[in-house]
């Protein structure tokens, strides 16, 4: 049997040593258009690879996905986080769990997962081939014919691993094949907020806040960070990822509210009360009893025109209501957004309905299999696309090899 994965990349890397696992004598090339692969691998967390996410419960599990979380809830009783766990621990890399239970290798360096796969494709004798784009398929009677580098190549069965696509033409050739292909558009994006005086305070976080998309039913929290363009951080990846269409829609131009301090207002109201009542002659500024970064402190009680000098007695009604609606509802206007390369993700992709999440065949072409972001499944941030790269890819590789 001779099998073709298009795309070197997580999922393809997993689909190629899976067909192998399950088919010794399978004849498996991995074709990767570009002179490099598992690009976002590499570049995944900052560089250290967060490899799964610590979510034993593949019903929890499954809720993680804004797009594709029922399909991928069926796969993952084939491979979830402990198989994954497990497949890289046999390989020599221990994994991790942060106290976000995001899990990265005990290394904190990327390479250790790159090398394990590379290692296992080598072992397997997967047939790596660097700079080969396909161009076509073409679906024959029995097999398939793949135009790669100007030739004509055949192959009894073929995986599509070749990621995501922020533009429709993207996917056109899967289009000209009869698949359908839902309308990508961008997730896992952070919030570009111009002229705005927050983007001074760039590189402060907080570690508990919560966003909110106004007018929608898009409610996050976590971390967020303020950057030289706007607003990022786990909670704000989230927030894209789950509004991802509806951002799309509006052309990225929509309000947020931001909590800094992730409480209600009433709980802020009562700690500023009996702050106050022990420190009657303590000034605002020094009133600071939230955790938020300094610097951020200030910026808010600017903002709310609230004296810094005066004591919180000192201070009318309105500018005390001023400054705690800040703290728990600070409304701030995105106009666009902020993509990383290999980092970000694609909402969109292969229809779902036309693929058998037990398998990963295509329910069109027969012999035709879909592995990773090429699907239209798309997680929230820390770790969760990943594992669906290991599950889709693995129960690819399982089924093309029968």
């Amino acid at each position: 049997m001779k099998i073709a994965v298009i795309g070197g990349g997580a999922a393809g890397y997993f689909a190629s040593i899976s067909a192998k696992q399950h088919n010794p004598k399978a004849q498996v090339c991995l074709l990767e258009k570009s002179s490099k692969t598992l690009a976002k691998v590499k570049v995944s967390g900052g560089g250290r690879c967060n490899v799964t996410h610590n979510c034993l419960n593949n019903r929890l599990l499954s809720q993680s996905y804004p797009r594709g979380g029922k399909f991928i809830k069926k796969s993952f009783e084939q491979f979830a986080v402990k198989d994954t766990i497990n497949w890289f621990t046999k390989r020599g890399v221990e994994l991790k769990v942060e106290a976000d239970n995001r899990m990265f290798p005990v290394s904190d360096d990327s390479q250790s997962i790159i090398l394990a796969l590379s290692k296992e494709i080598d072992k397997k004798d997967v047939s790596l081939r660097l700079n080969v784009p396909v161009k076509s398929i073409r679906v024959e009677d029995v097999g398939f014919v793949l135009e790669v580098n100007g030739k004509q190549e055949a192959y009894d069965k073929v995986i599509i691993a070749t990621g995501g696509s922020p533009k429709k033409s993207g996917f056109q050739w899967l289009r000209d094949l009869g698949i359908s292909v839902v309308e990508p558009a961008p997730s896992l994006f952070t919030f570009n907020i111009p002229n705005d005086h927050i983007t001074k305070l760039m590189g402060i976080s907080v570690p508990n806040g919560q966003v909110n998309i106004v007018g929608e039913k898009i409610r996050t929290e976590g971390p967020i960070l303020i950057t030289h363009w706007g607003l990022s951080g786990p909670a704000i990846l989230k927030a894209s990822a789950l509004g991802a269409k509806i951002l799309a829609e509006k052309n990225y131009s929509f309000d947020v509210t931001i909590s800094w301090i992730g409480a209600k207002e009433n709980d802020v109201r009562q700690v500023f009360n009996d702050v106050t009542h022990t420190n009657s002659q303590k000034k605002i500024t020094n009133l600071n009893s939230f955790g938020v970064p300094s610097r951020l402190w200030q910026y808010l009680i600017s903002k709310s025109e609230v004296d810094p000098d005066r004591t919180w007695n000192e201070t009318s009604k309105k500018l005390q209501n001023r400054l705690i609606n800040l703290l728990v509802n600070d409304v701030y206007c995105a106009k666009g957004k902020t993509t990383f390369k290999e980092e970000f993700v694609i909402a969109g992709g292969v229809d779902l309905s036309e693929v058998a999440s037990q398998t990963m065949e295509s329910k069109v072409i027969k012999g035709l299999y879909f592995a990773g972001e090429v699907l239209n499944i798309d997680g929230i941030t820390g770790g969760f696309n990943f594992q669906a790269a290991w599950t889709t890819g693995y129960i690819a590789g399982k089924h093309v090899s029968r």
